[in-house]
Formats: C-alpha cells, structure tokens, sequence
C-alpha cells in the first residue's frame, strides 16, 4: 500500500473524508430505529431526501424545510403540479432566505 502512495501522489494517506461521508448514516441509523413501521421508514425517507435534496441544491436545509412548511400549507387542498413545482429546491432563486449564507 504504501509503495502505491509513493508512486502516485494523488492518494490520500488517511481516509478522513470518506469516514466524514459516512457519519451521516452513523448517525442516522439511530433515528432509523424509530421507525416502527413501513409507514414510519417511509417518513423517515421522505425527511432525508429533502433535507438531502436541499443541501444538493445550495441551500440551508432547515431554513428550506421552515419555508415549505409554511408555504405548503397556504396551498389548495389537491394542488396541481405546477402549483407544487416552484418549493422544488432547483428552483429556488438566491434571493429567498432559504439559501446557505455563504452562496446568497
């Protein structure tokens, strides 16, 4: 292993990033126990795509999940797709206070 490290210098000798990638389901796994039930792994699912999602996009998660939830619920009870389409996250512009500071 260490032959490969002197012969290309592009190989981290540690592997801190990977196991900083992975912390997140470390963690996760306990919330994961919580739910008891299909139901509940699938609200679990849902939370994490958006929170995934959001952060995929540019923005603060939790500023972005306080914006759709008093967003959403100023919406007609069976909204129309298009009606839906603009909380997507991609389609948030850098003016809305649901962005990370350090991009807004």
């Amino acid at each position: 292993m260490l032959n490969h490290v002197l012969d290309y210098g592009e190989i981290d000798l540690s592997n801190n990033a990977t196991e900083r990638n992975v912390k997140s389901f470390v963690i996760g796994r306990k919330n994961w126990l919580f739910a008891t039930s299909p139901a509940g792994a699938q609200a679990n699912a849902i939370w994490l795509t958006l929170i995934e999602t959001a952060k995929a996009n540019g923005l603060d998660p939790r500023q972005y999940l306080e914006y759709l939830l008093n967003q959403l619920g100023q919406l007609p009870v069976f909204p129309t797709e298009e009606e839906l389409a603009v909380y997507l996250p991609w389609q948030q512009v850098p003016d809305k206070k649901v962005w990370r500071d350090q991009e807004a």
